[in-house]
């Protein structure tokens, strides 16, 4: 089985990652040289999509399947394009992604199915959370605690709002959730909790979620919901707060989400990259069993710095040098990671698993005592550091 991933950052990382989970061959496509991924792939292509289209068919002619793994509209297209031309088989939908991919139109969809959402500004109190209308996931979010902010940062940096969405800023803890769907027919997977640093970007991941059965199958019954208005083909994930003991949306993204496929996987077994063969080659979307066991996994970013470990958001594995797959890495079962002697700053993605979630806890704890034990790092630092 031959697969090949365009795009060699975040969801890059993550598909290669399943990839080899899933014993494939999996070659990875990037523009530049030295992408987080490179290290993980069995092989890598330097060549960008938009532009070396002709030796971008020779490649794809062999492979199972092709993994756009970049949020690039361009670079899109032209894997579109050429998917649609070669007849490759592309896991990607063009038509749900146009929605999700827009907070606008995301938001303008929760609204219309009458989904549980935040209360949008000015109708609610300061404090706000701000999301530029295009960005993925955390990127550009920020907090605003009064009018007075506000004034501010739209003069500072010229901010037109009335693009932005702007949100009432909600307490609580955040969950995520998978599905795929094929041909009006839709599974959903294992709701994971997500933790984050203090520019809301993902530092930590956890399975199983610490939901009751009645909000699991509220959470389902909502992402379901949303991937048959969008008629889904292929993956998206939903992200909500709970507030009040009720769920309410945050966001949507159609296309292969970083993080939470690996917690997914190390925690049920299913590989969701499987999943998507089956959707895009085989043309069917098989029958998910249910779970019996979850088993609990925590899945967290580190940042080691001379004198100081620090627990961040997963923008520090997109700026690294290119990862390398590990296991037992100072007590956790696997790794990610640009670690090099010669260089005194490293990342690492730590994976941990535990027979209960008092094991997994206590292991998390033990891998990084260890870590600054062995690199003498006086400093450390866990922004909302709550397991």
């Amino acid at each position: 089985m031959r697969v090949a991933v365009v795009g060699g950052k975040l969801q890059g990382v993550e598909a290669v990652y399943l990839g080899l989970q899933a014993g494939w061959k999996v070659l990875l496509i990037d523009r530049t040289k030295n992408v987080p991924a490179r290290g993980l792939a069995h092989s890598f292509i330097q060549l960008d999509v938009t532009k070396d289209t002709k030796d971008l068919s020779d490649i794809f002619k062999d492979m199972n399947l092709i993994i756009p793994a970049l949020e690039n509209d361009n670079a899109l297209k032209s894997l579109k394009d050429l998917a649609r031309k070669k007849r490759f088989p592309l896991a990607f939908d063009e038509a749900a992604y146009a929605t999700t991919s827009s907070k606008q139109k995301s938001d303008s969809l929760f609204n219309k199915l009458g989904l549980p959402v935040p209360q949008t500004w000015p109708d609610c109190g300061f404090p706000v959370i701000m999301k530029p209308p295009g960005l993925s996931g955390s990127q550009g979010i920020r907090k605003i605690n009064n009018r007075e902010e506000m004034v501010s940062i739209r003069s500072k940096e010229d901010i037109d709002i009335g693009n932005w969405v702007i949100q009432e800023f909600l307490e609580g803890p955040s969950y995520s959730l998978e599905v795929v769907g094929l041909n009006g027919n839709f599974r959903s997977l294992q709701p994971t909790i997500i933790k984050v640093d203090t520019m809301f970007d993902c530092k930590r991941v956890i399975a199983p979620a610490n939901l009751s059965e009645i909000l699991k199958n509220r959470f389902a019954e909502i992402a379901v919901t949303v991937a048959e208005n969008i008629n889904l083909k292929g993956i998206m994930d939903i992200e909500v707060i709970l507030h009040k003991n009720e769920l309410k949306v945050l966001e949507i993204d159609a296309r292969l989400p970083s993080q939470t496929p690996s917690v997914v996987f190390k925690s049920t077994g299913i590989n969701i990259l499987e999943l998507l063969y089956d959707i895009f080659n085989r043309r069917n979307i098989p029958v998910i069993p249910p779970i019996a066991n979850e088993k609990p996994v925590i899945y967290e970013h580190i940042r080691v710095s001379p004198n100081a470990l620090e627990v961040s958001g997963e923008h520090i594995i997109s700026e690294a040098r290119p990862l390398r797959y590990q296991t037992d890495f100072f007590g956790a079962d696997e790794v990610l990671t640009d670690f090099d002697p010669d260089h005194r700053n490293w990342v690492a993605t730590l994976i941990l698993t535990g027979r209960t979630k008092t094991d997994v806890v206590q292991k998390h704890y033990r891998v990084l005592e260890t870590i600054r034990g062995t690199f003498g790092l006086r400093d450390y630092s866990d922004p909302h550091p709550g397991l």
